[in-house]
């Protein structure tokens, strides 16, 4: 029998340096923190990101600064997530892979007067930094080569000896910035306030159903809000986090072992890879009890228990603008496909284009308001017009499509921007690649709207081909008959060697879209294989 976490209304801390400083108290010698060889106890952490804090204020750092960091998992990057907070500045982590006109646009988008980086990251800014005005200074975690801009090294801030900053915080006080994945368009940054992380982690408890001796793993990169709510659950719970560099599938099981590791969070991408690895003497040589993986198949659930012994969660889904909007609890019955029920801070609805709620069994855009302060973001970041549009009729509206069961189960349907009409009939993007990649030389599928010579839309596929295959547009199209209502069949089929991708795996569709029909695009009705309403019986 395992007892459950203490209940945060143990705390009457309302922002985050606060909670530190409680739990620190509370748990001096306890281990809350680590990464890669390093851990630190809720006292060392608290004492350090003081110092931190005071260095980044002595250096000019003042409440309401953008820090903007760009480095890989380690250890100083889990003490600036404090730092930042204690001096008042609003942490924007951004994602490492991001390069050229991609970093500009959100180092510049941002307004950063502060950027702290790691050795690739330095090597990523040299050629942007002309065109940074609002930049004044560059802290380096590593040794710079060749620094175009005068910087200093971190430990000179995390050694100070200065005054530790005291700013007013209150729960609506920005936190950080965190740009969205720019699926559907050019990334927006998410104003987050303390209390966005303070209610949404309260969740996270309830969903993984989290014991007093739980030690939280991932190896999720830290600009991503998961791996962050990973650090924040951790915190609110009384438990110890750890939270590795890089995802290895080889170390993984190690990596368990050494740290004790209970609760493993990562995306299903991960999953898989553990279930393609031959298995080892180490598979049940854990204490890892759940996991929290999506997407991950029913059965790919079943064999990681049989395999692993940890129950999988895959029933989440969430926004960085909302965090958890929707989930399941780890024990109870969840409709196969479903993505849960609303977070019970969060009054989730789905509406009708004109915002009126849409009947049981009704596909509808999902909705959100929050049930109690600070839950949600604060805008996006110097766009107000994206912001009115996102809050119109004062619901944050999501942009996804989603249906809800009689239990209030909802399931998702797909992007309301990805959603299709063709002859008169919606089309599920989202069905319809789970349809075509049951063909044997497709690995992935990626359905877009083009524009139709007629009304509504005509259908693209971009698929990419199990390494080796091959496939014939008739082939293709003799298959897309049988296994496809008429109605959905695409009419132009691209092969590409991969799909533009974000950093947490979502096909970015704009990008796709932005290109259309090109001179590689097979047009199956132009090449004699159109199918007409006649058809749609046989």
């Amino acid at each position: 029998m395992h007892d459950a976490p203490r209940s945060d209304g143990s705390t009457s801390a309302r922002v985050i340096p606060d909670l530190l400083r409680e739990r620190a108290a509370m748990h001096p010698d306890q281990t809350y923190l680590g990464c890669e060889d390093h851990s630190f106890t809720y006292a060392e952490i608290d004492a350090r990101t003081d110092r931190l804090a005071a260095g980044l204020a002595a250096q000019g750092v003042a409440p309401g600064d953008r820090v903007a960091v760009i480095s890989a998992n380690r250890m100083e990057m889990l003490e600036l997530f404090f730092a930042c907070a204690k001096a008042g500045a609003a942490m924007v982590p951004l994602n490492v892979f991001l390069k050229g006109e991609f970093l500009r646009y959100q180092l510049r988008d941002s307004r950063a007067q502060t950027l702290i980086v790691d050795g690739p990251g330095m090597e990523s800014i040299v050629e942007l930094i002309d065109e940074l005005p609002d930049l004044r200074r560059i802290v380096t975690l590593d040794d710079p080569a060749d620094a175009a801009f005068p910087s200093m090294p971190f430990d000179a801030l995390a050694s100070s000896n200065a005054a530790v900053p005291s700013p007013a915080l209150e729960p609506s006080s920005l936190m950080s910035i965190l740009y969205t994945s720019g699926t559907t368009g050019m990334p927006k940054g998410c104003m987050l306030p303390h209390g966005w992380y303070m209610n949404g982690s309260r969740v996270s408890s309830e969903m993984m159903e989290y014991r007093t001796d739980d030690v939280l793993f991932t190896a999720l990169p830290l600009f991503h809000a998961w791996a962050q709510g990973i650090v924040m659950g951790a915190l609110v719970h009384h438990l110890t986090a750890w939270v590795d560099p890089i995802f290895s599938v080889t170390r993984l099981l190690d990596r368990f072992i050494e740290t004790n590791a209970s609760v493993f969070t990562g995306v299903g991408a991960m999953g898989m890879a553990m279930l393609a690895a031959p298995p080892s003497d180490r598979d049940r040589a854990h204490r890892v009890r759940a996991a929290l993986m999506i997407p991950f198949t029913p059965d790919q659930q079943a064999m990681f228990l049989e395999r692993f012994g940890a129950v999988v969660l895959s029933q989440l889904y969430g926004q960085t603008e909302c965090g958890a909007i929707t989930y399941a609890r780890l024990s109870e019955e969840r409709p196969l496909g479903s993505i849960g029920r609303p977070a019970p801070y969060l009054d989730v609805r789905l509406h009708d284009d004109d915002d009126h709620d849409v009947p049981t069994g009704s596909v509808g855009e999902i909705v959100v308001r929050p049930r109690v302060p600070h839950a949600l973001y604060l805008g996006y970041w110097d766009k107000p017009a994206a912001t009115v549009e996102a809050w119109k009729n004062l619901w944050h509206h999501t942009g996804d499509y989603g249906r809800a069961d009689e239990n209030g189960f909802i399931t998702f349907v797909d992007r309301k921007k990805d959603a299709l009409r063709r002859r008169g009939e919606n089309v599920s993007s989202q069905e319809l690649e789970r349809a075509i990649i049951t063909h044997p030389a497709i690995a992935e599928a990626a359905v877009i709207g083009v524009p139709s010579p007629m009304t509504e839309d005509d259908i693209k596929a971009c698929v990419v081909l199990v390494e080796g295959a091959s496939v014939a547009p008739e082939e293709l199209f003799s298959f897309f008959k049988e296994a496809l209502p008429y109605f959905a069949i695409p009419r132009y089929v691209e092969v590409v060697d991969e799909l533009p991708k974000n950093a947490t795996l979502r096909v970015m569709k704009h990008l796709l879209r932005e290109k259309g029909v090109t001179e590689k695009t097979w047009d199956l009705e132009a090449m004699g294989f159109g199918v007409g309403r006649d058809a749609r019986r046989s």
